[in-house]
């Protein structure tokens, strides 16, 4: 077995990136596992690792995932929406509503806008 130093984790890093973009996330993950016991900080890892568990339909594992970047990074849009739509494939829109609209709100793109839903609540006239 290689021995694992920082170096090692960046290539495996940069490898699991490829491997997700080539639509293999079981594979992904298996190299970020190293990365992430060596360096449990590191917060792209485990972003990147979410990523890879909500492309293998490993929705709990993502869910726990896109959570503790999120407790680390509150600010992080992106993690909203991939959060929220860890919720909706899962069958639980509400969660998933609550996170597009944080998304939304930290970064008005246009997909985080859509996905929100903002223009479907009731008016209720108040301001």
């Amino acid at each position: 077995m290689p021995e694992s130093n920082p170096e090692t984790h960046v290539i495996d890093f940069r490898a699991a990136e490829q491997l997700l973009a080539a639509r293999d996330p079981r594979g992904a993950v298996k190299l970020l596992d190293s990365v992430i016991a060596a360096h449990p900080e590191n917060t792209a890892a485990r972003l990147l690792r979410a990523r890879a568990f909500f492309a293998a339909a490993q929705l709990r594992p993502a869910e726990l995932e896109f959570e503790l970047v999120l407790e680390r990074e509150p600010d992080n849009a992106f993690a909203h929406f991939a959060l929220a739509r860890t919720f909706q494939r899962a069958g639980r829109p509400e969660q998933a509503t609550r996170h597009f609209r944080l998304a939304a709100a930290l970064d008005p793109k246009p997909e985080y806008l859509r996905a929100a839903h903002f223009e479907d609540r009731p008016d209720d006239g108040s301001v």
